[in-house]
């Protein structure tokens, strides 16, 4: 069953119990707008490369869609409509108000430089800029992307429309530049200065670490219902990206120990608890998890039945397919 199936399967079981009505349930299912757009680009070498990006905008009864954009090879047309109903009834469960929009591009961050996703986050913004807006559609980074990405399109939605710094959430704080300059002085000689500045781009303090922090947040209490915390419990974490590091860190912060981490450059366990600022020193300058000297590796498709107290996924959905009980 792929994303979107289960997704409206969930959703008219929930539609059952709460006794909607028949019209009102096909409805709340079919979202308000689906955009497909091809984005082109010039690489590198000179050649030339096509991708497909998607925004699918489900519904705005309640205020502004809201959602991530995601660089990865699997986004298609299904993955991105499901993620977008899933934040619809999110915002609506919070009593957040916002509508739910979710968009991508089917693509590997990974295999593109950082001027190739410039160029390509550029282009997917110009073909989609007449439909989002701070009143009308608001996107956030999401897995492949970040807060550079949404100082990018920031920037692109702002040729149109003006400085328009609500346009995405997850910006940076601040964008730095450092630009040179010739000057003809006197007598025609000529000086190299550097010009360095800042720019607000309105990003929010905290924003980078949120939602690992909800995932702590959400572990702590599940924990408590069972009269236990994180302090000295093992945890496995599957996903080693914004998400999967930052619930880590804070982890470990408190007293819990990670004793396996996973992403999509391997995996490494260590039974007496990885040293997790330095994993992240490590990850930082060598782009992977592999040869960190404080853990041994091992195969990824262990991590999600390796020994633990606590199992995090923070990697694609869909790893977990079967129900097997609570125990803590």
């Amino acid at each position: 069953m792929n994303a979107l199936a289960a997704t409206n399967r969930n959703f008219r079981h929930a539609a059952r119990i709460l006794g909607l009505d028949s019209k009102l349930e096909k409805s709340l299912l079919i979202p308000f707008r689906e955009i497909k757009v091809e984005c082109t680009i010039p690489k590198d070498d000179g050649s030339l490369a096509s991708y497909v990006g998607f925004r699918v905008q489900h519904d705005n009864a309640r205020g502004p869609m809201k959602g991530g954009i995601r660089y990865h090879p699997e986004v298609d047309p299904d993955e991105v409509n499901a993620l977008a109903q899933l934040m619809t009834w999110k915002t609506a469960v919070a009593n957040i108000p916002y509508g739910g929009a979710k968009g991508g591009i089917g693509c590997n961050p990974r295999e593109l430089s950082k001027s190739e996703l410039e160029r390509l986050t550029r282009v997917f913004t110009q073909k989609i800029h007449d439909l989002i807006g701070i009143h009308t559609d608001v996107p956030a980074p999401d897995m492949g992307t970040n807060s550079q990405t949404m100082a990018w399109i920031l920037d692109e939605y702002s040729k149109f429309h003006g400085h328009s710094p609500a346009i995405v959430t997850g910006k940076p704080i601040v964008s730095a530049f450092r630009t040179s300059e010739t000057i003809i002085g006197y007598e025609g000689t000529l000086y190299l200065t550097h010009l360095s500045f800042k720019q607000d781009l309105g990003g929010s303090l905290g924003r980078e670490a949120a939602t690992g922090r909800g995932v702590v947040f959400a572990t702590e209490a599940l924990l408590a219902e069972h009269g236990k915390s994180i302090k000295d419990m093992k945890f496995a974490i599957q996903g080693f990206g914004n998400v999967g590091s930052w619930a880590a860190k804070l982890i470990q912060e408190r007293g819990g120990k990670v004793i396996a981490v996973s992403d999509i450059t391997g995996a490494i366990r260590n039974m007496d608890g990885i040293n997790i600022n330095e994993l992240l020193q490590h990850k930082e300058s060598s782009g992977t998890l592999k040869n960190f000297a404080g853990a041994d590796e091992m195969d990824p498709s262990e991590l999600l039945v390796h020994e633990c107290d606590v199992l995090i996924p923070c990697a694609l959905g869909g790893v977990l397919n079967k129900y097997v009980g609570l125990s803590i």
